[in-house]
């Protein structure tokens, strides 16, 4: 794929399955009219890398469909000064979009090979605001926390408490939560010690694996 059919494949996408599907939060459409996509995926994939679906990115895990990328960035409502917690970085292709649209970026994926490769790909596009660090995610991150807005990138059985904590004031959580074979795209926004949960699309994400998640996760950092 040249630079010119990724571009050209790129602006297809934010018409045809982004804006034309009911996104329209204009930072998110232009973040990612901006990302080159096909840096996050492998390059024997790189032709379907703006295709509308997942794609494998290797050790049983996905870059997600670009339109359920949007939607969870849409959710959370950033508007460039929050600092957020991003659980689940897989290949770092909405890392990279939440060093865009957000002050300051904490990333968090469970799998050392995928967090190597996703920190060189952030570091080689320039996203100086995120660190990216290999942990049990569904601990969240509390020496960085309260977040203004975190986003989980992987299915959950139930809305981790832990998260839920380190929420800022007015932050807002985005996770799919449900069954294994279909959850729904949850946000839960603070206000106080108050939680209010709207639940959004139905979508299937690769398992949340750790403590709080669907069990077997690598070390703890709380």
């Amino acid at each position: 794929m040249t630079a010119a059919q990724a571009g050209t494949a790129r602006q297809r996408m934010v018409d045809e399955q982004l804006r034309g599907r009911g996104i329209r939060d204009l930072r998110v459409l232009a973040a990612m009219a901006r990302l080159p996509r096909e840096r996050f995926v492998d390059e024997a994939r790189r032709e379907r890398a703006y295709d509308d679906t997942p794609l494998p990115i290797g050790l049983g895990q996905t870059i997600s469909q670009p339109w359920i990328v949007a939607r969870m960035l849409e959710l959370a409502a950033l508007s460039g000064s929050e600092r957020v917690l991003d659980v689940g970085a897989g290949s770092g292709y909405q890392t990279a979009l939440l060093s865009d649209l957000a002050r300051e970026v904490y990333a968090i994926e469970r799998l050392p090979d995928l967090a190597r490769a996703a920190a060189a790909r952030l570091e080689a596009l320039g996203c100086r605001n995120v660190a990216v660090a290999t942990f049990d995610g569904t601990y969240g991150w509390r020496e960085h926390a309260q977040f203004d807005a975190i986003l989980v990138a992987a299915g959950a059985p139930s809305i981790p408490a832990l998260l839920i904590d380190q929420l800022a004031e007015g932050g807002r959580l985005v996770i799919p939560v449900g069954p294994r074979e279909l959850q729904r795209l949850a946000r839960i926004t603070r206000a106080g010690e108050r939680f209010t949960v709207a639940w959004d699309s139905g979508c299937t994400f690769v398992d949340l694996v750790g403590r709080f998640g669907w069990g077997g996760a690598g070390p703890a950092r709380a």
